[in-house]
């Protein structure tokens, strides 16, 4: 999932920390509403879709436990906690209560950074027991078949690896060293081929592909409508 395609919530009494925590989290391509309190968050949950929560675990009023005790029995929504130095009990109790992950105040952007990449990756992981639609191609990564036009074609181990990290972000290019990353082909003729067979079996033209198309220059890239 690309970032700024992901909405983050960041509830925080301190005007400073919130502020600053919008612009970093904004200038990383994030869209970000923030809240002042926990009756607040609330509100704005009510009508925003949020991907990810950053909630301190201190406020006045309805404790960051509290709210997340809250949430996790309504939605399923990741939440960071935003918690005191050397407070290993009340981390320890953020997690048992729901939270995903916690980090310590004072913080480095960076590492709250990276936990935000770590969550949403794991997050938006697709499940390779479902089946996926590209198109009118009913896609099976669990008996690594694709039924399209009446007709079931199977795909191999290296097929299925591309396309579940394309399936996991529509959108994205991906260059041929990518590709070769995530299948273990090294040859950049090997990786056309292999689109050329996937192609094959999700496209009604693939020689004019609606959904998995060539982005010259760049890679490939995978469109679900």
């Amino acid at each position: 999932m690309e970032n700024n395609k992901i909405h983050i919530l960041v509830v925080d009494d301190d005007d400073r920390i919130r502020n600053l925590l919008k612009d970093y989290l904004s200038e990383n391509k994030y869209i970000v509403s923030t809240a002042e309190n926990a009756e607040q968050a609330k509100l704005k949950i009510g009508y925003l879709k949020f991907d990810l929560i950053i909630l301190d675990v201190m406020m006045p009023g309805k404790t960051g436990y509290e709210l997340t005790q809250e949430l996790k029995k309504e939605i399923k929504i990741p939440i960071i906690l935003l918690t005191a130095k050397g407070e290993v009990e009340n981390r320890i109790k953020g997690l048992e209560i729901g939270a995903d992950d916690y980090i310590g105040k004072p913080f480095e952007p960076k590492e709250l950074l990276l936990r935000i990449k770590n969550i949403i990756r794991n997050n938006y992981k697709i499940n390779t027991d479902s089946k996926y639609s590209i198109g009118t191609a009913q896609v099976d990564l669990n008996k690594m078949i694709i039924k399209f036009n009446g007709k079931i074609k199977k795909i191999n181990n290296t097929e299925k690896k591309v396309l579940i990290e394309m399936i996991s972000t529509p959108g994205k290019t991906f260059t041929r060293e990518e590709i070769g990353k995530i299948s273990g082909i090294s040859q950049e003729r090997s990786i056309d081929v292999m689109i050329t067979r996937l192609r094959q079996k999700l496209e009604l033209n693939p020689k004019n592909p609606k959904y998995l198309q060539t982005i010259r220059g760049s890679g490939y890239v995978l469109w679900i409508e």
